[in-house]
């Protein structure tokens, strides 16, 4: 016999948060991805067109930790007129030695939204000055006010503002974060008010339209976008590419679906064209801010080793509290082969 471990979102939630923790295990992750002989194959892609849904499958393996966690993601981006989150999914963890599941993390895409929010804080601590006290987030999702959230942990923000093509939900994420945060949370009429004077932009939108304009952004500024995720989105001018110290979480993933890929089309760069990820940056190697005056772009697309990092950091902090429910499963069936 087996041992599986369920977890459910709620016992998610309680073992782990948007907290230095986290943002250290992610960093950790994209830290290994550059310096380790991390296996990680391409996304595994589902679109269906006629729900606004896209469906991703990521994994990857790190060498040194025990386990590796095969994670499905799901945005049907037409779910919020059904009462319904946009954002779904849930991660499986198996043991790097036997392959044997070990735990199911029925997250509903809890941990895909704190590990890319830790990504985001990853990216500003490495990318954007160390005074940056202002921020603008272009969009008002669930990720926008998780992203605001992560900056916090990071730098000395002090004040920010949020742009939305919903000015009703602008205002009301913008008055809900003032509180939170204890910061003053302004919701602007238009993407360019709120990027003009902030210190890390931060796009976090399923546009297939640049919602960011290259002439907007002024010498210093940080931008991290994380929308991007597949071929047909693109939240960022790519002629920022002639401006920007780009950063990839990984190179490979976004020559084809993140910024860089449209990039790419447009013809302001070349495919063959090298650039540092964040792994590098974060290990110290060149390619990251030279300077203050440096406007940084880095592209996060989501990598399956944030998935496993934060997938092994949940099922180490459930079991020692005991949590989520045992069961068990038969492996008396011998000689079968995988397929």
């Amino acid at each position: 016999m087996s041992e599986v471990l369920i977890l459910t979102e709620a016992e998610l939630r309680r073992a782990v948060g948007l907290d230095a923790s986290a943002v250290d295990c992610v960093e950790a992750a994209f830290l290994a991805l550059a310096t380790k002989p991390v296996v990680m194959p391409p996304i595994l892609r589902l679109d269906i067109v006629d729900a606004r849904g896209e469906v991703d499958v990521k994994t990857a393996y790190v060498p040194g930790l025990s386990s590796f966690a095969l994670k499905v993601s799901s945005g049907f981006f037409d779910n919020p007129k059904l009462g319904l989150p946009s954002l779904s999914g849930l991660m499986m963890l198996l043991s790097a030695r036997t392959g044997m599941v070990e735990a199911l993390l029925l997250d509903n895409g809890y941990l895909t939204d704190i590990r890319t929010a830790a990504a985001g804080a990853v990216a500003a601590k490495h990318l954007a000055r160390v005074d940056a006290r202002v921020a603008a987030i272009l969009g008002c999702g669930r990720q926008a006010a998780l992203q605001l959230n992560a900056l916090t942990l990071v730098r000395p923000i002090e004040r920010a503002r949020i742009w939305g093509r919903d000015a009703q939900k602008a205002r009301a994420i913008a008055a809900a974060l003032s509180a939170e945060l204890n910061i003053k949370v302004e919701a602007m009429a238009s993407a360019a008010e709120a990027v003009a004077g902030a210190d890390v932009v931060v796009t976090t939108t399923p546009a297939e339209q640049p919602i960011l304009k290259a002439e907007w952004l002024t010498a210093g500024q940080h931008v991290t976008a994380m929308g991007s995720d597949s071929e047909h989105k693109n939240e960022i001018d790519p002629a920022l590419f002639k401006r920007a110290v780009y950063v990839a979480d990984s190179l490979t993933q976004t020559r084809r679906l993140g910024e860089l890929h449209h990039a790419i089309a447009a013809g302001i760069v070349k495919d063959t064209d090298a650039f540092a990820s964040l792994g590098e940056v974060i290990a110290g190697r060149p390619g990251g801010r030279r300077s203050d005056g440096d406007i940084t772009l880095c592209d996060l697309t989501g990598t399956g080793v944030q998935d496993t990092a934060i997938a092994v950091l949940a099922n180490e902090r459930a079991r020692a509290a005991r949590a989520g429910q045992i069961i068990e499963t038969d492996t008396t069936m011998h000689g079968r082969t995988a397929s």
